[in-house]
């Protein structure tokens, strides 16, 4: 069955940001209970996510933070079902002043090699992260901290530049923060997945027992993990890494695997909705895809032939003028993704549809008003545009998306495409490298809160490396993440959308939800398909 947009606004509309603001964060001390019940045998897991890096520094992305999920730990975390904050490794967390924030560690834990975990790893987590700041990694998401203390082994202080920043407790939380080892991972490098795996560098509710890169991952339960997932419903796990979609939907048609996420083409889906031996389940979605532009490399960028910004701008322009997003919605997605006319989704706090008011038709293409910008910025031939996807990291569909684009693109006259594809592993490091003037990225929010979509991407190129960087955003972006009143945060975040769609650093094109298919006798897949945007292996069971 597809969504239509009201049944998907439903789905994706979230509970909104923590009221964190100088209040303490507090909980248990401990995950599960003695009392709970026995676990159950190994679940079987399949995607076609690729791991880039098994060290926190070196990912961002789905594929590699979904094993980091099962095996380490963070300060603050949330429970399956939820996206609110609560305390993991952390006994208790608070602002202890505007630009101050304090975590209280719980006593008494190790590593599962046996070393002891204490405020020291913290420091060396968040100061590494910094220090490496690998172009492939989440540091962006730390650009508030300006330095990490520890008065004694279970007290943490982060000093932040601005004050009252409304999503610390989620960014404590997010892909970069799991919590590492000090005594394994270096301190200016990133450190390989064989040797983390050797070094057994692990604090979840799994260790891994056996490793081989982007084919077969198992886990297994950690008998002393007392953070705040608790005990694992199952024993052991595994995770397969599948090629195409094709062998993973057939996989869990035939009870190969129990769950199947990420990704299934949407016509997989509206079929497997049919096959009684599984269940398709959908939850809260954050999920967009949008092209990137390369201010350096695009055409009559500022590295390219006949650099000029000013037809630079129009040729995004034209380009946003012309893309049919609905038209890809409806044939590519058959309504599993709904168009995004904005660089925050529908849903958060602030989102509007700037792109949909700034360019087009009320939604539609305008062969007209892209031919406009070209021409009164004395472009008068066709633009060759070099497009680069992803057929593996996106989905099955993604061929089918930008053939599309490249369609309506040429279809005007205005633009040749030339479309190329390459596999995630080398694109996720050229695309950030300047190899590709335009490309494709989608984006899984690390935390359920609009600023997730802007600080980590435009101040300063953010995590796309795209040259992009413009004070005015930059200004507005940092107004958002420290303005404590609902309303008034409100309004700047739209003032960001309509600053951002006058550049257009990104094209915003899709948004969708997330969906997972699970054997009919599986339990548990429902409860991890939550706005933390985190799948957890230890809620589900058979």
């Amino acid at each position: 069955m597809a969504l239509n947009k009201k049944a998907l606004h439903g789905v994706i509309t979230l509970a909104g940001i923590s009221a964190l603001a100088l209040t303490a964060c507090t909980g248990p001390s401990g995950g599960g209970s003695s009392s709970a019940p026995a676990a159950a045998g190994p679940i079987a897991y399949g995607t076609t996510d690729k791991v880039t890096s098994l060290d926190p520094a070196g990912s961002y992305d789905n594929g590699s933070f979904m094993v980091m999920n099962q095996v380490y730990s963070f300060l603050l975390n949330s429970k399956p079902g939820g996206a609110e904050p609560v305390p993991d490794l952390a006994e208790s967390s608070s602002f202890t002043a505007p630009s101050e924030y304090t975590v209280k560690l719980k006593s008494g834990l190790k590593w599962a090699n046996g070393h002891t975990l204490d405020s020291k790893d913290v420091k060396h987590s968040f100061d590494r992260q910094v220090a490496i700041n690998d172009p492939a990694g989440p540091a962006s998401l730390l650009t508030n901290i300006e330095s990490v203390s520890t008065p004694d082994a279970t007290t943490v202080v982060f000093k932040l530049k601005n004050a009252n920043d409304q999503t610390f407790s989620q960014i404590l939380s997010s892909p970069a923060a799991p919590i590492v080892d000090d005594e394994v991972f270096p301190a200016d490098k990133i450190l390989s997945d064989d040797e983390i795996i050797k070094a057994n560098a692990f604090y979840g509710q799994y260790t891994i027992d056996s490793y081989k890169k982007n084919e077969l991952v198992s886990f297994k339960a950690f008998a002393d993990y007392q953070g705040a997932l608790g005990k694992p419903a199952n024993d052991a796990a595994t995770i397969k890494y599948y090629a195409s979609p094709t062998n993973l939907k057939l996989e869990i048609q035939q009870g190969a695997i129990d769950v199947a996420f990420r990704s299934l083409s949407a016509t997989d889906i509206d079929d497997l909705r049919k096959d009684s031996k599984v269940k398709v389940l959908t939850g809260p979605g954050g999920e967009i895809r949008y092209i990137t532009f390369n201010f350096d490399t695009m055409p009559y960028g500022n590295k390219a032939p006949g650099a000029d910004p000013a037809k630079a701008l129009a040729v995004r322009q034209a380009v946003a003028n012309l893309v049919d997003r609905q038209a890809i919605a409806d044939q590519v997605y058959k309504g599993t993704y709904l168009p995004l006319y904005s660089n925050v989704p529908s849903g958060f706090l602030g989102a509007n549809e700037s792109f949909k008011e700034a360019y087009g038709d009320d939604g539609k293409p305008s062969l007209d008003k892209a031919k406009k910008v070209l021409t009164d910025a004395g472009i008068n031939e066709p633009v060759a545009l070099n497009l680069q996807y992803n057929p593996d990291h996106y989905g099955g569909s993604s061929g089918d998306e930008y053939a599309m684009v490249k369609e309506q693109l040429e279809k005007s006259g205005l633009f040749t495409v030339n479309l190329q594809s390459t596999e995630w592993v080398t694109y996720s490091k050229a695309s950030r490298a300047d190899e590709y003037p335009l490309f494709q990225f989608g984006w899984f929010p690390d935390f359920s809160d609009a600023d997730n979509y802007l600080t980590p991407f435009f101040p300063e190129g953010g995590f796309l490396k795209n040259h992009y960087n413009n004070a005015t955003v930059n200004e507005l972006i940092g107004k958002q993440l420290t303005e404590a009143d609902k309303t008034k945060r409100e309004a700047a975040i739209k003032d960001v959308q309509n600053a951002l769609a006058k550049d257009i650093s990104t094209l915003p094109l899709l948004q969708g939800a997330q969906v997972a298919v699970a054997g009919s006798g599986v339990n548990g897949v429902e409860k991890t398909l939550d706005p933390s945007f985190k799948f957890r292996l230890g809620v589900i069971s058979k």
